[in-house]
């Protein structure tokens, strides 16, 4: 080996080195940070999805980067925090930003007619860059599959997707109702361009990436992510996991072209709930949940949706590329934020560990079929190992559970082995209590048995039975 050659390789291994120091952040106490990790652990296994890099913010400040599983599967490498992936639509809320500073800077305003900038879309002077940027033009979504589809394995440019989906018929009258639609945003970066006289990307770097210290931003839509980040995997069915596709270069643009580590993404998150990049007046614009003509709220600001969880905001958006699903959520009142990245598509796992790292870190008792599933296997698991946390049961429940009652759970079902899977099948009012079946899969033998469950207004289990499946 030459030796400038063996020095620019060392280069490289150190560089790469200090990247992962200066991303990895671990300063959770230990019970949390161990509940974090069965969080997303579970999730993963789960799902099948290879791997998930997490960033969690708390009082305002990344407290903890951790990446699980598998960033790449031949040759197998462990996925690292300094890792990217690429994050897909949550780039939406960057392109929407890029729009804000251009305002901001007076040079257009967002109630300005899309027609002023692209004059031969499909009723442009009547859909204003607001309802672009709020879904609520009418524009049709060029691409809404959750797979690669044969053209766009080519590469193509925003001017012909504008060309294609731009001067279609709109799907409904402007402003009068809310539809997911990657073509705003390609309208969008468009204008961003237009106005600003630099490519998007260059833009981002300039006037977001640089202020607040992203360094490892990646465009995605020009180049595929390499070593040593991570590569997206495809599943057909309950087939193995497979290298995923590539789309073409183009066709993520200002829509989903982003890739970076969770780090990166915690950081904008910090600047969201800070407010510390744009004027109160830009965030104002972003955060307000758009409303329809009618009045019916869209519960969606600018590149991100608006929700209400114990009555405080909570900005959150998903993203899907070819090979990776993410999953963003800011609480600016609490100053807690959790960004998820994972390397396969068409896969929940992300919002999973997204949506449950969330509560996990509000205190908030998870709700809705998936969390409840979610409690009735970690209870069930802990039965097979004759553990049982009664913190979470009433005291009816508790003494139910004597020496005898836990000995017995453990010995019947520890033989059963580690649930497969755990689906609530049944939900009803009964007594001004929950009541849920659960049934309960293990793999191998096929076999399966039911749970049912009385839980109470506060959260707390009154009932936690297991009976033979049919």
């Amino acid at each position: 080996m030459a030796r400038n050659t063996y020095l620019l390789l060392f280069s490289i291994a150190l560089s790469v080195g200090f990247a992962q120091c200066q991303l990895t952040v671990d300063q959770l106490p230990a019970d949390l940070q161990q509940k974090v990790d069965r969080t997303a652990e579970a999730a993963l296994e789960q799902t099948g999805v290879p791997s998930a890099s997490v960033a969690i913010v708390k009082d305002g400040q990344i407290v903890y980067t951790h990446a699980y599983g598998q960033a790449r599967l031949d040759p197998a490498e462990a996925a690292e925090p300094a890792m990217r992936y690429s994050i897909g639509s949550i780039s939406k809320q960057f392109t929407a930003a890029s729009v804000l500073l251009l305002e901001q800077q007076g040079k257009l305003s967002i109630d300005d007619p899309v027609g002023k900038y692209l004059p031969d879309l499909k009723r442009a002077n009547e859909v204003t860059i607001r309802m672009i940027l709020s879904h609520t033009s009418g524009y049709q979504d060029y691409w809404p599959e959750d797979y690669l589809m044969p053209p766009m394995s080519q590469p193509t440019t925003a001017q012909h997707i504008l060309d294609t989906w731009g001067k279609k018929a709109l799907d409904f009258e402007p402003g009068t109702k809310w539809q997911y639609s990657n073509t705003n945003f390609v309208i969008a970066g468009r204008i961003v361009e237009m106005v600003s006289g630099e490519p998007l990307m260059q833009f981002l770097q300039e006037h977001v990436f640089k202020p607040l210290d992203m360094k490892e931003v990646w465009n995605s839509d020009v180049q595929k992510l390499d070593m040593p980040d991570a590569e997206g995997y495809i599943r057909y069915a309950l087939g193995p996991l497979r290298p995923a596709p590539k789309e073409g270069r183009g066709w993520m643009f200002a829509a989903g072209e982003l890739a970076m580590p969770a780090y990166d993404l915690a950081q904008w998150d910090i600047s969201i709930m800070n407010r510390s990049l744009l004027e109160p007046k830009s965030y104002d614009e972003m955060f307000a949940s758009v409303k329809l003509k009618d009045g019916t709220d869209s519960h969606y600001g600018l590149g991100l949706f608006v929700r209400q969880l114990n009555g405080q905001p909570v900005f959150e958006h998903s993203g899907e590329v070819s090979g990776f699903t993410s999953e963003n959520l800011v609480f600016p009142m609490s100053h807690v934020a959790v960004a998820v990245l994972t390397n396969q598509d068409a896969s929940h796992a992300a919002g999973l560990i997204g949506k449950n790292l969330g509560f996990l870190l509000l205190g908030v008792k998870p709700q809705g079929p998936v969390a409840a599933a979610a409690q009735a296997q970690e209870l069930f698991e802990n039965f097979q190992q004759g553990k049982i946390d009664r913190s979470l049961f009433t005291p009816w429940c508790n003494a139910y559970f004597d020496d005898q009652a836990i000995g017995d759970f453990q010995t019947s079902l520890a033989p059963l082995g580690k649930p497969a899977d755990v689906q609530q099948t049944m939900e009803e009012l009964r007594g001004g209590m929950t009541f849920r079946v659960f049934r309960v899969t293990f793999a191998g033998s096929g076999r399966t048995v039911n749970v049912t469950t009385y839980t109470m207004p506060d959260g707390k289990l009154e009932q936690y039975l297991v009976i033979p499946g049919s």
